[in-house]
């Protein structure tokens, strides 16, 4: 069983909007996984698209260093999590000379994928 991974770290989104995405394509084929991704509206599609294409591109990289044979329509997404990063602590201006803390939170993109047996 051919596995590959591949991270996104530090990714500008909360954790909450990417993991919206990410449970879309959890455990599908790659290939539907692509397609998914390509017509979903919202932002976090993008880069969590770039980090699947990275681990078939890594997989494939793997199979050939070992020098096997990979079909692509095998792979499908193994495991795919989002965790979160350091937030960016900033201050908004508040009424009466007050001041409120803004959190900008980043994501850890973390996509596994395998090929079925």
């Amino acid at each position: 069983m051919t596995e590959a991974r591949a991270y996104q770290r530090m990714l500008r989104q909360s954790p909450r909007k990417v993991r919206l995405v990410v449970d879309l394509i959890r455990g599908l084929p790659v290939g539907e996984a692509f397609s998914i991704l390509k017509f979903s509206k919202k932002g976090a599609a993008k880069p969590v698209s770039k980090v699947l294409l990275s681990a078939v591109s890594n997989a494939r990289e793997k199979a050939q260093r070992a020098s096997e044979r990979l079909d692509e329509e095998t792979l499908f997404v193994k495991t795919a999590m989002v965790d979160e990063g350091p937030a960016l602590k900033r201050f908004q201006p508040a009424a009466m000379g007050r001041a409120t803390p803004l959190k900008k939170r980043t994501s850890h993109i973390t996509i596994l994928v395998a090929t079925k047996e």
